[in-house]
């Protein structure tokens, strides 16, 4: 079996492919399928005079969706969609479809009740193939650093990131949390491996119905010791440099496909990316977008898409108000106003994509924090050991896999990034 993109590749000889009718156009004496399998189409041309009875009265039969076998002789067709076709000798019809209920201009929600069949779209082949080199180019940055890859429990006793967005879950009993994040765990296996990384599904129980919130989604972290706020930025500019450059690079046709100007993507894998302060960012929205932000507020959905609108790579920006972060974030030691914490703001209005902060090492100061929260000490003491037993610097980040991928794929909505989206009024198919 010869695949469709290696017939256009030839576009030579004979082939043999296997694929599903993408489209189908039926003559009187011609019948133009359109055959697609994962990695392209190619339109194959049964002529009545040319084939047997069987043949042509199975393609008279077909659907879209239906499975296929053809054998044909290859050449070149300015006409065609891919602008080579097969002139089919023999066809096999493996299963004839029932008549496929998505046509071209339906509903975004009939899409999304269907998203089962959706999938085998161009628009969503795509897409998967960005999403898994995206995977594969953060496993190879964190690999090729010397991180090791690990992993911590779904279900969780203890909040990482703000009681209001958990899933509580039945447990015996008793009730747990859906992970947030792993950090907590994470902090705790640096100890003993240094440097590690995790992809893995996280929770939030957000009430957010927007292009850019899932309640499911998936989290790439990474948690360090010994390392400078500096190196954390450095780590973070790093992997999203990797993830760009092997998506230019080995996604050029699914990127063509969607249509995603490359240029504004191949800045961020050049240009180092800018790097400000919170309260620079404020003075900046001020001037240049007569956006006015009160100090120690954190930056909504509308200040983070402006600010990303002003340049044309990845910001980094520093320095916020410790009120309005998560309570293990070490507080500035120039400024106890702040921590030293960051997001990375992407370009194009997909607002924030990382997360990250050196951690807060002082135990009375993080049991302060957490006191304030409401929350029960008692829960934390495996948190606190790793304080009280040779604790050193260390710091992490995580990054919102689907932003990431919605912003190198232009989407307009992050549930087309994710096979399956869940959010607060979909958990279905």
């Amino acid at each position: 079996m010869v695949g469709v993109q290696e017939t256009i590749t030839k576009c030579k000889g004979k082939s043999h492919i296997k694929g599903w009718v993408y489209r189908i156009r039926k003559g009187k004496n011609l019948i133009f399928l359109v055959v697609r399998d994962s990695n392209n189409i190619i339109q194959c041309v049964v002529e009545k005079e040319k084939v047997s009875k069987q043949m042509w009265d199975d393609a008279e039969k077909l659907q879209v969706e239906s499975a296929v076998e053809i054998d044909g002789k290859v050449a070149k067709d300015d006409r065609a969609p891919t602008k080579c076709e097969i002139k089919v000798d023999k066809l096999n019809v493996v299963h004839f479809a029932d008549k496929f209920p998505i046509a071209r201009d339906l509903s975004v929600e009939f899409l999304a009740n269907n998203r089962h069949l959706w999938l085998r779209s161009r628009k969503m082949n795509a897409i998967m193939k960005v999403r898994s080199k995206v995977f594969g180019a953060i496993h190879d940055y964190f690999r090729s650093n010397d991180y090791y890859e690990f992993q911590s429990p779904i279900f969780q006793a203890t909040q990482g990131e703000g009681g209001s967005t958990l899933f509580t879950v039945p447990y015996f009993g008793k009730e747990v949390y859906l992970a947030q994040t792993w950090q907590l765990y994470a902090e705790a296996a640096i100890f003993s491996l240094e440097k590690i990384y995790c992809i893995a599904p996280s929770f939030r129980a957000e009430k957010s119905v927007t292009s850019r919130h899932l309640t499911e989604y998936w989290h790439a972290e990474m948690e360090i010791l010994w390392n400078t706020f500096e190196d954390l930025q450095d780590e973070a500019e790093g992997l999203l440099k990797n993830i760009v450059q092997m998506v230019l690079k080995d996604c050029k046709e699914e990127l063509e496909v969607l249509k995603r100007d490359t240029k504004k993507l191949e800045a961020t894998a050049k240009k180092k990316f800018p790097r400000i302060t919170y309260t620079e960012a404020l003075d900046i929205l001020n001037k240049k977008c007569k956006l006015k932000v009160k100090w120690g507020k954190d930056l909504r959905t509308v200040e983070e898409d402006k600010l990303g609108e002003l340049y044309d790579t990845p910001i980094i920006v520093t320095g916020y108000p410790k009120e309005v972060k998560a309570f293990y974030m070490k507080e500035d030691p120039k400024d106890k106003k702040v921590v030293q914490g960051f997001d990375v703001i992407g370009p194009d209005g997909y607002g924030e994509l990382f997360g990250a902060s050196q951690r807060e090492t002082d135990i009375e100061i993080l049991k302060d924090r957490l006191k304030k929260e409401g929350e029960d000490l008692k829960n934390y003491e495996y948190y606190f050991d790793t304080r009280r037993y040779g604790s050193v610097p260390h710091g992490g980040f995580g990054m919102g896999v689907e932003r990431v991928i919605s912003w190198i794929c232009g989407l307009d909505t992050i549930k087309d990034a994710i096979p399956f989206p869940r959010n607060p009024e979909r958990f279905t198919p």
